[in-house]
């Protein structure tokens, strides 16, 4: 069995690289195609997986290409985490937005949207070659705005595509552990879009347990969310919000925190990133250890705004990739390719067409909700309405989407304003208006949109 990795020579690769190594289920992945356009870093990525294998004589076997068709020719599934504009393109994202007073945040907000439209025609264009040379495959998108490229791209790819974010399941992973609980016997019960979610009942053995959770102080002081929302407003939600509402819910604060830093996010993983590539170029051995050393550099300083600058509480393994808290994407993935391929049930949270699921939202609008996987695919779980706030707050932003991908589609300025001018999160046409122009201007790739 053949998986493609578009964007191969990126951070996350090396996750996906040693869940494969540990995979020991029948059918398993024989060749691992990746793709990239970068042949240096595609190089320095295939001595990382390497050294990773070399305790693992049936490793997959490794087929490096900076050509797409060639990676897609017979694969039976395609792991996508590409970064159009690189993070140059973040950077701008970023700044454009906080020079107007903005947050810039690549996957909420005006941010948002600049990556959306520089990225959904790639990700067409990808969706056309897929259907061309790997007919039979299914798309797991990483590619960020997850729910915008996955909607995009299931307009061509149909239901073969899926959207993964690891935050619904990672929650509920956490939150087991801090209970006590096996995890695979916790259902989370979590309805949203990407990035805007909220976690309503954590059920063990038919006993939701989220109850329990939230009146414990200790747990929710060892709780990521604890420390980004505050124990009293989890409690008044009744609900774990996605980490990404920190961004509706403490939005002054967070622009705020965002303006008076040296560095965007954007802008420090460019410097790391940069530098650990420098670093990589000069040696010779050792090549995993500074990749682990930069993902825990990285996992530690993760959405440091939120926590009014602090680094992350948590500590990092020495090897985060074999921590499972620590799989995110790659342990979603592939639990959803063991499901497919072997049919082995599974349910998880996943980003799939709405169908009838959410009432009050398009039945082909892409959702964030549970779904149970097998050999037939994706198939989303019916679940409880959502809150009043909660579905305002999800039709507001899938508008949003549907406007930035009628953009990205259709070149249509228009349409972009639109997209600007309706986020919650953008409360001026005319700041949506110098937005707008701000990327055209700023960013190659946005403007290249327009000029089709």
């Amino acid at each position: 069995m053949k998986l493609c990795v578009l964007g191969g020579a990126g951070f996350r690769t090396p996750f996906v690289h040693q869940a494969l190594l540990r995979d020991t289920g029948s059918p398993r992945v024989q060749e691992v195609a990746l793709h990239d356009t970068d042949p240096v870093r595609l190089a320095g990525m295939v001595r990382i997986l390497e050294e990773m294998a070399t305790a693992f004589p049936d490793a997959p076997r490794l087929s490096p290409t900076t050509e797409l068709a060639e990676a897609l020719q017979g694969s039976a599934f395609v792991f996508a985490a590409v970064r159009i504009g690189g993070l140059g393109g973040r950077c701008c994202d970023e700044r454009v937005a906080l020079d107007l007073d903005v947050l810039g945040q690549e996957t909420t907000g005006a941010g948002g949207i600049a990556y959306a439209l520089r990225t959904v025609p790639f990700m067409l264009h990808v969706a056309e070659q897929v259907r061309r040379h790997a007919p039979d495959a299914y798309v797991l998108n990483f590619t960020n705005p997850a729910g915008i490229v996955t909607e995009a791209m299931q307009a061509v790819l149909g239901d073969r595509v899926l959207g993964i974010c690891d935050t619904p399941s990672g929650f509920g992973r956490r939150a087991a552990d801090l209970l006590g609980l096996d995890h695979r016997r916790v259902l989370v019960d979590y309805v949203g879009l990407n990035h805007l979610g909220w976690t309503r009942r954590l059920v063990h053995d038919g006993t939701d347990v989220l109850p329990g959770l939230l009146a414990d102080d200790d747990a929710l002081d060892a709780l990521e969310e604890g420390a980004v929302f505050g124990k009293e407003w989890l409690r008044t939600l009744g609900a774990i919000p996605n980490e990404y509402l920190h961004y509706y819910y403490s939005h002054r604060e967070a622009l705020r925190s965002a303006q008076a830093a040296d560095l965007t996010r954007g802008e420090y993983l460019r410097r790391t990133q940069n530098a650990f590539w420098a670093e990589l170029s000069r040696t010779r051995e050792g090549a995993a250890d500074l990749w682990r050393a930069a993902v825990s550099d990285r996992n530690a300083t993760y959405m440091a705004e939120a926590r009014g600058g602090e680094p992350g509480r948590n500590t990092h393994p020495a090897a985060p990739e074999l921590d499972p808290a620590q799989q995110g994407y790659a342990g979603v993935a592939l639990g959803v390719m063991a499901a497919i391929s072997r049919d082995e049930r599974a349910t998880m949270v996943l980003n799939v067409r709405n169908g009838g699921t959410i009432a009050g939202l398009p039945q082909d609008a892409v959702v964030e909700v549970p779904a149970t996987v097998d050999a037939n695919g994706a198939h989303p779980l019916a679940t409880g309405a959502p809150d009043l706030h909660q579905l305002g707050l999800m039709q507001q932003v899938k508008a949003v989407e549907r406007h930035a991908i009628a953009a990205a589609v259709h070149g249509d300025p228009d349409e972009a304003l639109r997209a600007f001018a309706l986020h919650p999160l953008v409360d001026s046409v005319t700041v949506a208006r110098d937005l707008l122009d701000g990327y055209v201007e700023r960013i190659p790739e946005v403007a290249a949109v327009f000029q089709r």
